[in-house]
């Protein structure tokens, strides 16, 4: 197994560190972010910049320093790494009754800082965000992300994705993508998250639009054994990157699994344990869903566009 398949193992489950992971005790204000956009046309685009993991990793500054970031559906709020904040001398930033849960169960507390992000064709002055141990994600061994574009940025604009040309834009909410093609998808709220329906093998679950995972689809172990995939059938050991370091997981296979348009067969599903949070998705459906494709992920009017499916082999 190279290094090339191996990385996106242990990256597989990026998404689920942050999706459906936060608690706010009572009374805490935290404002959306108010988005101007440099452009509502093609000169926003933003390149995806790491080609080794199937997540959408851009190019961006914070406080005017160049960064890489994770544009992360998953995630209820954007995130800076705590070396980041220190490294830019970003103040100590302000007390906020914050607890961040991964998949893998471990905790964090954070704190909040406020923040100056621009990132594929928009800017959000003022914003907040949490400081936390983002651990391997922004590591250079890892995802090297020390920042996490949440659905509070992507609440307040449209996320155009081009994945024929792997590269990606923040519009205005609404504006009309440079594409006639594109159909509009069931969708379910989640929170501010996009949910769809999945069929695994002829049964139905529900799974979170997760643009920070690798994975095709990751599922919680009750979900899988729901689904009749833990049959006994054939698994190999995965691992996966979560808050402050990372976890294993199971793969297995399935020999069909369908979402929207697109039947992907003999396709690799990733199990997470379960956890104590009740909070955490039982299902993610990550990028490799939409590989080949274009899409309008509009979280604020609670929309999913995409172009027509294509053949893709992801074996």
């Amino acid at each position: 197994m190279g290094t090339r398949r191996s990385f996106l193992i242990r990256a597989g489950l990026v998404a689920g560190v942050l999706g459906g992971t936060w608690w706010f005790r009572q009374n805490v204000v935290w404002p959306s972010p108010q988005a101007r956009f440099t452009t509502s046309g093609t000169a926003g685009w933003a390149n995806l910049v790491d080609d080794r993991a199937h997540v959408l990793i851009i190019a961006a500054t914070l406080a005017g320093e160049p960064v890489r970031a994770l544009v992360d559906s998953g995630a209820q709020y954007s995130v800076v790494d705590r070396r980041l904040v220190q490294r830019l001398g970003l103040g100590e930033g302000f007390d906020i009754p914050l607890l961040a849960y991964g998949v893998g169960g471990g905790s964090q507390v954070g704190r909040g800082v406020t923040i100056d992000i621009t990132a594929a064709g928009a800017s959000f002055a003022g914003m907040r965000a949490a400081i936390l141990d983002l651990g391997p994600l922004a590591h250079e061994a890892g995802l090297a992300t020390p920042l996490i574009l949440g659905q509070d940025v992507l609440g307040e604009s449209d996320l155009w994705l081009d994945l024929t040309e792997r590269r990606l834009a923040l519009a205005p909410p609404g504006a009309p993508p440079p594409w006639g093609d594109l159909t509009r998808t069931p969708v379910l709220r989640e929170g501010r998250a996009l949910a769809a329906e999945v069929s695994v093998e002829g049964a139905v679950t529900t799974a979170m639009i997760d643009t920070g995972s690798s994975s095709l689809l990751a599922l919680s172990r009750a979900a899988a054994g729901g689904l009749g995939l833990l049959d006994g059938r054939e698994t190999r050991r995965g691992s996966s990157l979560v808050l402050g370091g990372s976890v294993r997981s199971e793969l297995v296979r399935a020999r069909t699994v369908t979402f929207g348009d697109a039947l992907f067969r003999d396709a690799t599903v990733a199990i997470y344990e379960d956890v104590a949070s009740r909070t955490l998705p039982e299902g993610l459906i990550g990028m490799p869903a939409f590989r080949g494709r274009r899409a309008v992920l509009g979280l604020g009017a609670g929309e999913l566009w995409l172009s027509r499916a294509v053949d893709i082999d992801l074996s």
